[in-house]
């Protein structure tokens, strides 16, 4: 729905298919909005393809930071919340009560290595999305057999730490296992603002 917009305004009504969306988000707002237009999954957007983490960050501890203060509210500022949020105030109230979003939360977007893929957990996802992270890894092999083996070994590699998250020895052993394979970054702090994918759909 964001990658190749037809209209960046207007979204669409996601109740009316069967097939479930997952959405991007980089604040509660947004999340809610997606939520309340029918997404049966949000992502933190990050910055897809370029192997920085530091969006994807950004924008988890945002949308956990906006809920914690949601949480705090009293019912009488949930309305001026929802308003401020752009949402209805029963997904506001959901939130404040669940204390998380009402649908699963991945991380998604500058995902590369293990130990990325660990510190979005650990932020508070409730499981990582990977592309780029796998399938631009092992570029420098020579062999397409061998660019496929290194990418299933980072594959897995991911599988364990999203798995194991919060051992410490088990991400640094898998992390080990990888020895330069992850895909080369690009810091989005390099990049033009048209060229950034995390700003489309708010």
């Amino acid at each position: 729905e964001v990658l190749t917009p037809a209209d960046d305004i207007h979204h669409i009504d996601k109740h009316q298919f069967k097939a479930p969306f997952v959405c991007g988000a980089r604040n509660l707002g947004e999340a809610l909005r997606r939520i309340s237009e029918g997404a049966a999954m949000i992502r933190t957007k990050g910055e897809a393809g370029t192997g920085d983490i530091v969006e994807a960050v950004r924008h988890m501890r945002s949308i956990w930071a906006e809920i914690r203060r949601v949480q705090s509210l009293r019912e009488d500022e949930l309305f001026v919340a929802a308003k401020d949020l752009q949402v209805p105030v029963e997904l506001v109230r959901e939130v404040r009560k669940l204390g998380k979003l009402p649908v699963v939360n991945f991380s998604a977007g500058g995902v590369a290595t293990p130990a990325d893929a660990a510190l979005m957990m650990q932020l508070g996802a409730e499981g990582v999305f990977v592309g780029s992270g796998i399938f631009k890894s092992g570029m420098n092999e020579r062999t397409e057999a061998k660019r496929r083996a290194v990418q299933a070994n980072m594959a897995s590699a991911i599988v364990k730490a999203v798995t194991h998250f919060n051992d410490p020895m088990m991400i640094a052993e898998v992390s080990a296992s990888i020895p330069d394979e992850a895909m080369r970054g690009q810091s989005t702090a390099q990049m033009k603002p048209e060229e950034l994918l995390a700003g489309r759909g708010n």
